[in-house]
């Protein structure tokens, strides 16, 4: 765990620090320079573009991580990355040729409940086809060990881009709707970037000849498109589903309260970016022993650094919302709790997905991702209509709750190994037992004192509790040499 560890620390300061850029972004700039209508608007877009992205790429960026390690040699390797490049544009063509025969009907179907999403139709497929080649190439990366420059283009870039955009919006620069003209041209800026990086770490020798086994490469390529739209339909729905049945300011606020949330999701996004290419390595090795020491040391420091994410967030919530301009953001309390609740499930999981999509029985990831795709719908469509954007919220964490366990469940059956331990009952005690505890807490302050004050308690008491408890050995590992001051980036 060495090498993911290190790598995972450095991804968590590249993404706390996209974090930090995006919360002025989606707290204030967004909020303040273009308002909720056209903050709904950009949200509306990007997520629909999430939901197509896996169609776009056609799985071809995992695809990089689970074969890429099978190969012996470079000459192997070489037809097998020059093959998998291609791939996205088996779906790229077409769809562009249907988004130009059928755009006017598609922009009226999108702009029913909100007209002002018509003139941007094309927005959505352009951004899914940058974001699609990007992460093809970062995949290209990842396989090199090397997920720390990608990891920065795929969180602070665009957080970056973003955040020059709405300065340029509130100098009158640029317009509100050459905002998402212009968003759209960094995406493929990025793109370029990304690649010339990738071919600077490995350069195929292009072959025009097909890997000997192509069929394989193929069917696992669709597979995990078909089972990667289904989960992106989990991500996104909701912001599809919201405006077909609210306002569009009210997917500004839902889009505001998940991405607080999704703070819970950190420490993950650092360390699946390193760790996803050693699970493929031991599955294709058929080495058991190193599978499970991965399994069960990344889902319990995940929990570990989640739980101390979901604390501060949760504790801090009501002051937090406080300082906002617009009180009717606050609204959305209860979506922070249950989206970042989902998401701490999720992170106890460990590498648990890495599993299920590159072991011999990828294919379980199909009717796994199309059941939860189906029930996140149905229940979206009923309790969206009774709880607002609360329902969207809670038909995330239902569904992510109980296929979670579901999974677990299957990897244990297939391969006899699990996540958890007593170590990860202990953490999960301490994290309920600070929760309550400073729940009942109440700072007679002003909100920044008290956000301020609550932040050192809780990651004193936090850390000084997980220590003792001697849960994880990285984890202790890394608080002593902090206090040691022998940690380095």
């Amino acid at each position: 765990m060495g090498i993911v560890f290190n790598q995972s620390y450095k991804n968590i300061i590249i993404i706390s620090i996209a974090i930090l850029i995006g919360a002025i972004n989606t707290l204030y700039f967004y909020p303040v320079f273009l308002k909720e209508e056209y903050y709904g608007l950009v949200v509306f877009l990007l997520a629909t573009s999430n939901l197509l992205m896996p169609l776009v790429a056609f799985g071809s960026q995992h695809t990089i991580i689970k074969f890429y390690s099978s190969y012996s040699n470079k000459d192997e390797r070489d037809s097998f990355m020059s093959s998998v490049i291609f791939i996205p544009l088996l779906t790229i063509l077409p769809i562009t040729f249907l988004v130009i025969k059928f755009h006017d009907l598609i922009g009226n179907f999108l702009s029913l409940q909100n007209p002002i999403i018509e003139s941007y139709v094309w927005v959505i497929f352009l951004v899914a086809f940058a974001t699609s080649y990007f992460e093809v190439f970062y995949s290209w990366a990842r396989v090199q060990l090397k997920s720390v420059f990608g990891n920065f283009l795929k969180e602070i870039f665009p957080r970056l881009s973003i955040f020059s955009l709405l300065i340029c919006v509130y100098l009158n620069i640029i317009t509100k709707e050459d905002f998402v003209w212009w968003l759209t041209g960094f995406y493929y800026l990025r793109l370029l970037i990304m690649m010339i990086y990738s071919f600077s770490l490995y350069i195929p020798k292009i072959k025009f000849s097909f890997p000997s086994n192509i069929k394989s490469i193929l069917t696992y390529s669709f597979f995990i498109f078909l089972a990667g739209s289904a989960a992106s339909i989990l991500i996104d729905i909701d912001k599809f589903m919201i405006p077909q049945k609210e306002v569009i300011s009210q997917t500004a606020f839902y889009a505001v309260a998940v991405f607080i949330a999704t703070v819970v999701e950190i420490p993950g996004r650092a360390m699946f970016q390193i760790i996803n290419p050693l699970v493929a390595k031991a599955l294709n090795e058929n080495d058991i022993k190193e599978l499970s020491n991965l399994y069960s040391k990344s889902s319990i420091n995940l929990l570990i650094v989640a739980g101390l994410f979901f604390l501060l967030i949760n504790i801090n919530i009501d002051p937090f919302y406080e300082l906002m301009s617009n009180p009717s953001y606050g609204d959305a309390i209860w979506v922070v709790l249950m989206i970042s609740l989902s998401k701490l499930i999720l992170m106890s999981f460990g590498c648990g997905p890495a599993i299920l999509a590159t072991a011999k029985f990828y294919k379980i990831t199909l009717p796994f991702s199309i059941l939860m795709a189906i029930s996140v719908y149905f229940l979206n469509d009923v309790l969206i209509d009774i709880y607002s954007i609360n329902g969207a919220a809670l038909s995330t964490l239902l569904v992510v709750s109980i296929f979670t366990i579901v999974k677990i469940i299957y990897i244990k059956f297939k391969l006899n190994i699990s996540p958890y331990s007593v170590h990860s009952l202990k953490v999960l005690l301490i994290i309920c037992a600070i929760y309550f505890l400073f729940e009942f807490i109440a700072f007679s302050l002003s909100n920044i004192l008290e956000i301020l004050i609550n932040t050192l308690l809780i990651a004193a008491i936090y850390s000084f509790l997980i220590y003792k408890s001697k849960s994880s050995e990285a984890i202790n590992s890394f608080i002593n040499n902090l206090l040691k001051g022998k940690l380095r980036l």
